[in-house]
C-alpha cells in the first residue's frame, strides 16, 4: 500500500502555519502602520531609520530648485521574526526614494547604494594586514 502523501497531520500543520501568516501582516503604508495595534513599535522603527539617515549624512536639505520635480519617498515596513524563545520580533522601517520618477543627468548624476558585502570588508582588512596599513 502506498503511503498517504498529505495526511491529517500535514493538514493540521498547514492550517496552523497559515493562521500565523494571516494573524499579522506588514503594513503597506504609513497610514496602515499608524492605524495598527503595533503603531508605537512602527513609530520607533521609523525614528531609528531617520536617526540612522541623519547620523550617516545621507542627505543635505536644500531649497527646491525652480521648475524641478521633487522625488517622493515612501516607508517600507518589515517584521523580522527572530528565533522563537530566544529573540523578540524586530520591527524595521526603511525610507526609500520613488526612483522610478528620477531622470539620469537631471535628478541625479551618480548611483549610490549603501550596502557592503562582507567579502569586500574581509578583502580590505586582508590588504590592511598584509601591507601593515592603518584604518581611520
Amino acid at each position: 500500500m502506498a503511503p498517504e502523501r498529505y495526511g491529517y497531520a500535514d493538514l493540521v500543520s498547514y492550517a496552523l502555519f497559515a493562521s500565523e501568516e494571516l494573524d499579522y501582516s506588514e503594513p503597506k503604508s504609513y497610514k496602515q502602520a499608524m492605524a495598527s495595534q503595533y503603531k508605537k513599535l512602527w513609530a520607533q522603527a521609523m525614528k531609528e531609520e531617520m536617526d540612522s539617515l541623519d547620523k550617516n549624512f545621507t542627505w543635505v536639505l536644500v531649497d527646491k530648485p525652480k521648475e524641478q520635480k521633487i522625488v517622493g519617498c515612501k516607508w517600507i515596513f518589515k517584521l523580522k521574526e527572530g528565533i522563537k524563545g530566544m529573540e523578540r520580533p524586530r520591527y524595521k522601517a526603511r525610507l526609500v526614494a520613488k526612483g522610478f520618477a528620477q531622470r539620469e543627468g537631471v535628478d541625479f548624476n551618480e548611483i549610490y547604494l549603501p550596502v557592503v558585502k562582507h567579502t569586500s570588508i574581509r578583502v580590505l582588512l586582508a590588504f590592511v594586514t598584509k601591507y601593515n596599513l592603518e584604518i581611520e
